[in-house]
């Protein structure tokens, strides 16, 4: 029991600077050998946590760049669709199409439309 006050009475003189080395020999015995040779599964499992969250980073920012690529390639689809639609809306006006009926030689009606009802003739008794 002696010893032991005697090593307390020991720890409580010591200067700061001999706290400092106490305490990294403390952490160097933590890192020694021994202590990671026991503990390898739980670094393996730190490894392999690295190496998932590594390549599962990886692979979101390439997902993100095919997603952005295909996001632009969609805009200029739409645009095109736009442009198309708009050129056909103008192609089917009216004056449009009566110029480019001209071009070929058709001329536009000057009587309105008018409906050819074929007359009916009454049935005949047949002859023998």
């Amino acid at each position: 029991m002696s010893k032991e006050a005697n090593n307390i009475h020991v720890q409580e003189a010591s200067t700061p600077a001999q706290r400092v080395r106490s305490d990294w020999k403390a952490l160097l015995e933590k890192f020694s050998y021994t202590a990671i040779v026991s503990n390898v599964p739980y670094l393996a499992f730190v490894a392999l946590l690295c190496v998932l969250y590594i390549s599962s980073n990886k692979r979101a920012v390439e997902t993100q760049r095919a997603l952005n690529k295909l996001n632009d390639t969609l805009k200029e689809l739409r645009w095109e669709y736009m442009d198309a639609k708009s050129q056909m809306m103008r192609a089917q006006m009216e004056t449009e199409v009566i110029k480019n009926a001209d071009k070929l030689g058709l001329k536009p009606m000057l009587m309105p439309a008018f409906k050819i009802e074929k007359q009916e003739q009454p049935a005949q008794p047949p002859t023998n």
